[in-house]
């Protein structure tokens, strides 16, 4: 028994490590110029720019950072002293130039309620201390940790995805925020464990929740599993962010930290691929649609490098080698407990 019971852990473990998949490729899009940047969490990648915020123990203020070159070119000034920030969201076309701020962080599960603000972004400093408007959220549940707000494109509601080291809930503003009282949150699904940031593509059909080393893509709204791939190394991995083409930024706290562009495995590239018109009688295969809740939101490229040939492109190879490697060790096994008479 104590034989079977070692190769019954052993085998798992070797047929998993042969199937591990490998980080697909990336490359520096930019770097962060601008020394008071130091903690990058949450990442808006829009018209040319990308937008972040720096972790909790900063003042409330929003940067804006030329695409191309990595230099700050705008700062919005928002709050005096927030609570923990620790998200960015696009604000969708509703509001454009504006992004969410997501003062969401409770490490310790101790705030009755965190908020978020609607804040505009872009080139030139501003400062709109009491001019923009701040809403309380609360947990169905009680308080959590949660480092992770999205806004679905085509209805431009809030999703925030709490931090937990088991997996994550999914929770879904009300429609209408009200900024008299507090907004209670509906749970409509989980997520995965430890979740750092998220973003959808453009057309709302697809979603993905990044960790410090690892990303999954869900379907929306049904929230079903696509894939999950490991993440390039990065220092502390907090941003991602999914421009209107369909590119993949993610980015990292960390003095002067690069800003990577991630070419997804095939599977995901198929996946989030836009569906099809709706004029057209039959969808390819390879679409992949999924349920949204806006059929007719704006499609969005496929993001670029996402060619079959793609060197990201999950590998078949582990998966044949590790059934090749429990069939034999199945076999061995078999042979070394077999009665001998």
């Amino acid at each position: 028994m104590g034989r079977l019971l070692t190769a019954a852990v052993a085998l798992p473990f070797v047929v998993g490590l042969a199937a591990a998949d490998a980080a697909p490729p990336a490359r520096v899009e930019l770097t962060f110029a601008d020394p008071a940047i130091v903690e990058s969490s949450g990442l808006v990648a829009r018209d040319g720019l990308v937008v972040t915020v720096n972790d909790s123990g900063d003042t409330g203020r929003v940067f804006t950072v030329d695409r191309g070159t990595g230099e700050t070119v705008g700062v919005t000034t928002w709050s005096d002293d927030p609570e923990d920030v620790e998200a960015v969201a696009p604000a969708g076309d509703r509001f454009p130039g504006q992004v969410w701020v997501a003062d969401t962080g409770d490490n310790l599960e101790q705030r009755d309620t965190v908020s978020v603000t609607r804040v505009p972004v872009g080139r030139g400093d501003r400062d709109v201390r009491g001019e923009v408007t701040t809403y309380e959220l609360v947990y169905p549940d009680g308080p959590a940790d949660a480092e992770t707000l999205l806004v679905q494109p085509s209805s431009g509601r809030l999703v925030v995805v709490t931090k937990g080291v088991f997996g994550g809930d999914v929770l879904l503003a009300p429609a209408r925020l009200d900024p008299d009282r507090p907004n209670r949150m509906r749970l409509i699904g989980s997520a995965r464990a430890i979740a750092t940031d998220g973003s959808f593509w453009p057309d709302g059909r697809h979603l993905i929740v990044r960790g410090y080393s690892s990303a999954t893509v869900y379907t929306w709204p049904a929230l079903a599993q696509v894939a999950r791939f490991t993440l390039p190394e990065q220092q502390q991995g907090e941003g991602i962010a999914v421009d209107e083409d369909g590119v993949v930024l993610i980015s990292s706290e960390g003095a002067r930290s690069d800003v990577l562009r991630v070419r997804l495995p095939r599977v995901v590239a198929r996946a989030v691929r836009p569906a099809p018109p709706t004029s057209t009688p039959t969808s390819s295969p390879s679409s992949a649609p999924s349920s949204t809740t806006d059929p007719g939101s704006r499609q969005a490229r496929p993001p670029s490098g996402s060619s079959s040939s793609s060197s990201g492109d999950r590998p078949v190879w582990p998966w044949a080698v590790g059934g090749a490697v429990g069939l034999v060790a199945l076999g061995l096994l078999g042979r070394w407990l077999r009665p001998r008479g």
